[in-house]
């Protein structure tokens, strides 16, 4: 595995607007040449990977922005410990959720959390994450995962503590509906067509189908013990669920609302994520925190195995694809970074540490 290493940080002013100390957050000095061997590392490979990811780091109640081009992470403090993040689809927005940060802060598989209701979704600007959020919405007990709808109009936020989806209008920075789910729902995915998301219920082994439309749970799928998170096909007729505690992932086919399938993938999977043209679904083996594991199990669509296993950093948790699925963007929780996969090769190409208890991660392709 050809890994190198990134630790270049710049402190941000955000740290003085949150009355943070200033000495908590002094950058660690780049060591010479740093910047430029991630980025040999990366376009030295056919069609070069451009463009930023965003990491939720829960553990370090920040958001961390890696600019791929130029080599360097800019991780900037908030006021929350962000569990996921997600980007609108016109880009314009970055979406963040969790809890008010107390250092304590973590999504394991029960109603362990704050203060009822004290959950945000902060709103960012992507191309000025330095300058804090643009809004601060209050949204449910415990929020886990964030997405926007297709028209980018909307976010859905789910709320493990109590067992609901919240809706927010994005113009109007507020909640507009509540959708009520499974026990402690957790991850969440929007269809390809964007009428309906799929909701992993951790706590009763199910996930829940909402009619994006009309705003309600239209159905319940029982999958296994632990779902965390779900992620559809391109063509919307299968999700694949990660099974934390059965060291597997279940197979819904969409139309029939049942699972078809498991494929045993690795030590406590977290989350998964299909390529653009519907080949391979990757799933990121977490592990639990006595025994932590640092692997990604790759799935073929069409046989249903795993037909490869891929070493990352220790806790691999977050996956993100590409949108030409060439390249695999995976956080490591324990190591703190985030590993960049070549599809092709099968190998990381870079790990570059981020913030402290990476989690979510999106990618945006363009230049922010």
């Amino acid at each position: 595995m050809n890994t190198t290493f990134l630790s270049r940080r710049r402190l941000l002013a955000m740290a003085g607007a949150l009355g943070l100390a200033t000495a908590a957050w002094l950058p660690t000095a780049a060591a010479h040449g740093e910047a430029e061997t991630i980025r040999q590392s990366v376009s030295g490979l056919p069609e070069a990977l451009v463009g930023h990811i965003f990491t939720a780091d829960e553990h370090g109640s920040s958001i961390s922005m890696i600019d791929i081009g130029k080599g360097e992470v800019v991780t900037v403090p908030i006021s929350i410990a962000p569990h996921n993040v997600d980007l609108t689809p016109d880009r314009r927005l970055l979406l963040a959720v969790g809890e008010p940060s107390d250092g304590e802060h973590g999504h394991g598989g029960a109603h362990a959390h704050g203060d009822e209701g004290d959950g945000k979704l902060l709103v960012f600007d992507p191309r000025r994450i330095a300058d804090g959020p643009v809004a601060e919405i209050a949204v449910g007990d415990h929020p886990a995962h964030v997405v926007a709808s297709r028209d980018s109009r909307f976010a859905f936020v789910t709320n493990a503590g109590d067992d609901t989806v919240s809706v927010v209008d994005l113009a109007a920075r507020k909640v507009v509906a509540s959708v009520g789910t499974g026990r402690y729902p957790h991850g969440l995915r929007l269809s390809p067509d964007g009428g309906e998301l799929y909701v992993a219920n951790v706590l009763d082994g199910s996930v829940s189908v909402i009619d994006v439309e009309e705003r309600r749970e239209v159905a319940r799928i029982a999958v296994g013990k632990a779902p965390v998170q779900v992620g559809f096909l391109p063509d919307g007729s299968r999700v694949y669920v990660s099974l934390r505690d059965e060291d597997s992932v279940a197979v819904i086919d969409t139309a029939k609302r049942e699972v078809v399938a498991r494929v045993e993938v690795g030590n406590g999977p977290i989350q998964v994520h299909a390529t653009s043209d519907g080949r391979l679904v990757y799933a990121a083996n977490e592990g639990s925190r006595e025994n932590p594991s640092d692997t990604v199990a790759v799935i073929e669509v069409a046989t249903g195995t795993v037909v490869d296993t891929i070493r990352t950093g220790t806790g691999a948790h977050g996956v993100s694809v590409s949108e030409n699925g060439d390249w695999v963007f995976v956080t490591n929780i324990v190591a703190g970074t985030v590993s960049i996969l070549d599809r092709r090769r099968g190998t990381v190409t870079v790990d570059i540490p981020v913030g402290r208890g990476p989690n979510g991660l999106a990618f945006c392709a363009l230049e922010a």
